[in-house]
């Protein structure tokens, strides 16, 4: 998968076509630059070269069809899923003029492995169908079905790769109360930085508040929130001081939890044109980052190491990183699902737009072993949101939205493999 990933993300617009070969038929499917950055196909012209259609299956979903089989592609989830499987992919889909574009990966990995039938020639940059197309068997995985609220996007232009990454304009929708999971369940809860770590500034135009104060009153408000509903919670710190970004996972394990949350507040790059005006709220698995954005807020909250006295002497251990890798790897599919979740329930709520799940190496996360987020709720550098996020509602708002999306997370999970069914 890595080196598909890496072809897929290597493929410049002005790429010669993607070939796609049905027996002795050849079809040509045009190439386009992705917004986030490599390169994309338009959906419906590459179903047609396949011989199969893609169908809008309306609020921001449609269906690959091959043949009786298909996956389900979702806008800003960069993901594919076949059956109960997300098959990761190096973007998520995108809508222009009417049309959606799907990531290069759609071609040179997901399909391949969903479907038999279906084979990637990377050097011939060529996609063939040589057989009747079946859904391939694939292991069993837990994952939310997040499908029915996920985010529609506004239209861009494909010939602008540059252009921003889709925003939200789907209007809120009354979804009903997550069910409570079958027995008791914890959930880690991470107030971000603390101590004389102080994390970013949030200016209200009247005072200033560092992240670390903001993130453990969000942080506390999701303890009480997650408590009422019924769910064990441990929190890495209550009060403010500094954990080390090493500490918190094994935090997290040795109390067993089956979700680990990090709350943070975010920051606008000053490079950019205004950047007092952009808001919203992203939430991030770990991955490595795809974009130069995804990469600065990594960045911007491992700058924690900084303040930390001691060094983990078993980083740079290569057995402790394959250990740690794999431990990761088996939960990458369902961390990125409660991030779905998460970002879909909090934009019920958050005045600013959703910027959509994303990735990042983030230090936090890398040491828990468990389906793992970390949700920046809004940017300090923004003085209106800034302003709702230290007031008490606006916390209260998000606290519940985020313990609403991991309880509904744990009972899903809970329905997929008969926890406390006969």
């Amino acid at each position: 998968m890595l080196l598909s990933l890496l072809c897929a993300c290597q493929i410049a617009a002005s790429s010669p076509p993607l070939l796609v070969r049905v027996g002795d038929k050849v079809h040509s499917v045009p190439v386009v630059a992705h917004p986030e950055g490599g390169a994309a196909l338009r959906g419906d012209q590459l179903a047609d070269a396949l011989g199969g259609k893609l169908v809008d299956a309306g609020r921001g979903r449609w269906r690959f069809e091959l043949g009786e089989a298909g996956v389900t592609l979702m806008l800003l989830a960069p993901f594919a899923v076949s059956g109960e499987d997300p098959l990761p992919m190096s973007a998520a889909p995108f809508r222009s003029g009417g049309r959606l574009f799907v990531p290069y990966t759609l071609v040179s990995d997901v399909l391949p492995r969903a479907f038999g039938g279906l084979m990637f020639d990377a050097e011939r940059v060529e996609l063939r169908r040589f057989a009747p197309i079946v859904r391939r068997p694939i292991a069993p995985r837990v994952i939310a079905d997040a499908a029915a609220r996920t985010e529609t996007a506004a239209t861009q232009s494909a010939s602008a790769p540059s252009a921003a990454a889709p925003s939200a304009v789907l209007p809120p929708m009354i979804t009903p109360s997550a069910r409570a999971p079958a027995r008791r369940r914890t959930v880690v809860v991470d107030a971000g930085h603390g101590g004389r770590d102080p994390g970013t500034t949030a200016s209200t135009g009247a005072s200033r508040i560092p992240e670390k104060t903001i993130a453990l009153a969000v942080a506390l408000k999701l303890r009480d929130a997650l408590q009422e509903r019924g769910v064990t919670v441990v929190m890495t710190r209550t009060r403010d001081t500094l954990i080390a970004l090493h500490d918190r996972g094994p935090i997290a394990n040795r109390a067993k939890g089956d979700l680990f949350i990090s709350v943070h507040v975010n920051a606008a790059n000053p490079g950019w044109k205004n950047p007092g005006a952009t808001r919203g709220f992203e939430t991030y698995f770990l991955a490595e980052a795809k974009t130069e954005d995804e990469a600065r807020v990594a960045s911007m909250e491992n700058e924690a190491i900084k303040f930390e006295t001691e060094q983990e002497t078993s980083r740079n251990d290569p057995l402790g990183f394959i250990l740690r890798d794999m431990a990761q790897n088996e939960h990458l599919r369902e961390s990125l699902m409660l991030a779905t979740l998460t970002q879909d329930h909090l934009k019920q709520v958050h005045p600013g737009p959703s910027r959509g799940v994303k990735q990042a190496p983030f230090s936090v996360l890398v040491r828990s072993f468990m389906p793992s987020i970390l949700v920046e709720v809004g940017f300090g550098s923004n003085a209106a949101e800034a302003r709702w996020m230290t007031s008490a509602a606006g916390q209260k708002q998000l606290a519940d939205a985020m313990a609403d999306a991991a309880v509904a997370y744990l009972a899903q999970y809970e329905r997929k493999v008969g926890v406390g069914e006969p």
